[in-house]
């Protein structure tokens, strides 16, 4: 390797990491915490068959996982102008990426929500609590348990799909190698290095979620046997 593509390697990781900071983990935590938001509403929504807006979150999640995360991000940031709405570059990657990847997260969440025995909601009811404390003590916290791994596994598509919010002028990481690209004619290891950097954050959101897991398994062991030593102690 000749010393001009360590010199523009060496440019371009810096330029790389610098628009990661700025940029590429700014718009995944912001887009992925609106989701979450986004999904817990819709999933809840449908957990308690709510008639008219059960159907509006079936019609959104229908909508946002039947169309290309792309074309989302061309039509809210070049399609909407044209009715009046503008948006600036970040703030439109932020909102289409909240709707795109809630829309995911709500059918993961409704899925861990249904996952949670019916005789659970019943003894909250016998324990006199409501509707509410019973879904925020008793049924999220189980249900967040079992919709961790695919939730993290979003964590993970979300970031490496934050990409394709070069293709609306956000200066992510990929468009900083881009533009290194177009005055270096370098592609191979340009892109190649950026590969590298989002393998290097998948990796490490990888072994979060392997910590956080063995967490909550040694988290659900301890509770099982708390619960049977005091049934046992009862009976």
């Amino acid at each position: 390797m000749s010393e001009r593509i360590l010199g523009i390697l060496g440019e371009g990781f810096g330029k790389i990491m610098l628009a990661s900071i700025e940029v590429t983990i700014p718009l995944t935590v912001l887009g992925f915490t609106f989701a979450m938001i986004i999904a817990l509403v819709m999933a809840m929504v449908q957990y308690a068959k709510i008639p008219i807006l059960s159907q509006i979150s079936r019609i959104y999640i229908w909508l946002f996982r039947g169309t290309p995360l792309l074309v989302q991000l061309f039509l809210a940031y070049f399609g909407l102008p044209k009715i009046g709405i503008t948006l600036d570059a970040f703030p439109c990657a932020v909102l289409v990426f909240s709707l795109n990847e809630g829309a995911y997260c709500a059918e993961t969440m409704r899925a861990a929500l249904e996952a949670v025995p019916s005789g659970q909601v019943e003894a909250g009811y016998c324990s006199g609590l409501n509707y509410i404390q019973i879904m925020f003590h008793i049924v999220l916290p189980q249900a967040f348990r079992t919709a961790f791994p695919p939730l993290s596994n979003s964590v993970i598509a979300m970031l490496k799909d934050t990409s394709l919010a070069a293709e609306i002028t956000v200066a992510d990481m990929f468009m900083s190698a881009q533009k290194i690209v177009g005055r270096t004619y370098e592609p191979l290891w340009l892109y190649s290095e950026v590969a590298l950097v989002y393998l290097m954050f998948s990796t490490i959101l990888t072994i979060i979620q392997r910590i956080m897991e063995k967490r909550l398994n040694a988290y659900n062991t301890k509770s099982i046997d708390t619960n049977l030593t005091k049934r046992r102690r009862f009976f």
